[in-house]
């Protein structure tokens, strides 16, 4: 898919395209791989693991700025999104910036990807892009919806724009995982609410996410992993079994329990054997069976949330993950 290929992620420093730039070189042998990101730190650490292979390139740049977008897609083949103002309390101090990355960066991208004729483009949303109730949630919906409809926007062009969703990753940078680690030797963990859900999925998963979506995807399908699902107090007795837990509320923004699929998607959703795939409810796209394959759809009012999820990740098995990760959790 990828061979003699030139892709392009934005936001490309950040804990997914660490993990999407080592295995894509690692599973594919593209031609170029583009990290276009905004922090030149960031990059220069990013380089040092890479050292003089010339399929990597950085490209300094930030989303908002389209010229520069423009500049940078010039001869790519793909391009994945991943750039965002995506801390919640910060988005909700910081409501116009995170317009301006998540919204208008999206618009930018949309644009200069038409204009440069990229074939396809795949964009990371996030569990809180359905049924928002914070800022972040609602600006990821609106570039959800946006890169939907870029593909009638396009018009006669070929470009085709996705959406890959998914939820908390573990061991991330900022994650809950890294934090009760941090705070681990205090022998005490802050839990917001006992009751509070997240579900879980690692980077690879992510990854191997995107890479099915450039396969499958025929433009404005919406990709949902089927992944499991713990509640917050399982995944501090993961990490620190003996500490005590002091509760402390949720924080602006923050949901109880994360939900990917809402049940006004329900009449577009597909269930597939590893994913749910969310079709346009424009032009008529829910009922292309190009877009369909083999799925089955869900039943009205359907809803994918981390608390009434079947498949649920056990304590020893999160124990496990974090003893195999442990050397890279939180480090990217």
């Amino acid at each position: 898919m990828f061979e003699n290929k030139s892709i392009l992620i934005t936001g490309g420093t950040g804990s997914f395209g660490h993990a999407f730039v080592a295995m894509t070189l690692e599973k594919f042998k593209p031609k170029k791989l583009i990290i276009f990101s905004r922090d030149e730190m960031k990059q220069w650490e990013m380089a040092k693991i890479y050292g003089a292979d010339p399929r990597i390139r950085f490209f300094i740049g930030d989303v908002r700025d389209k010229e520069r977008l423009h500049r940078a897609l010039h001869g790519i083949d793909f391009v994945v999104h991943a750039a965002a103002t995506k801390i919640v309390p910060t988005a909700e101090y910081n409501p116009f910036e995170c317009v301006k990355t998540n919204i208008n960066g999206a618009m930018n991208l949309i644009d200069a990807c038409i204009d440069q004729g990229i074939k396809k483009v795949v964009a990371l949303s996030t569990d809180k892009a359905s049924s928002p109730i914070n800022l972040y949630g609602a600006t990821k919906l609106a570039s959800d919806k946006l890169f939907v409809a870029g593909n009638s926007y396009a018009g006669g062009q070929e470009t085709r724009f996705s959406v890959v969703r998914y939820g908390n990753v573990m061991g991330s940078r900022g994650s809950v995982i890294p934090f009760f680690m941090s705070q681990a030797d205090s022998g005490r963990l802050p839990i917001t609410d006992t009751r509070m859900t997240r579900f879980m999925i690692s980077l690879e998963q992510g990854v191997e996410l995107v890479w099915h979506a450039f396969q499958d995807m025929v433009g404005g399908e919406v990709y949902v992993k089927k992944i499991p699902s713990m509640n917050i107090v399982d995944i501090a007795k993961a990490v620190a079994p003996n500490a005590e837990h002091e509760i402390i509320g949720i924080r602006p923004g923050e949901k109880l329990h994360e939900q990917m699929i809402g049940p006004e998607d329900s009449y577009h959703t597909y269930e597939h054997p590893e994913y749910f795939k969310i079709l346009p409810a424009i032009h008529q796209w829910s009922s292309d069976p190009l877009r369909i394959k083999n799925g089955v759809k869900v039943v009205e009012g359907f809803s994918y949330d981390s608390l009434s999820n079947q498949q649920k990740m056990s304590v020893l098995e999160l124990q496990g993950w974090i003893e195999s990760h442990r050397a890279k959790i939180g480090a990217i």
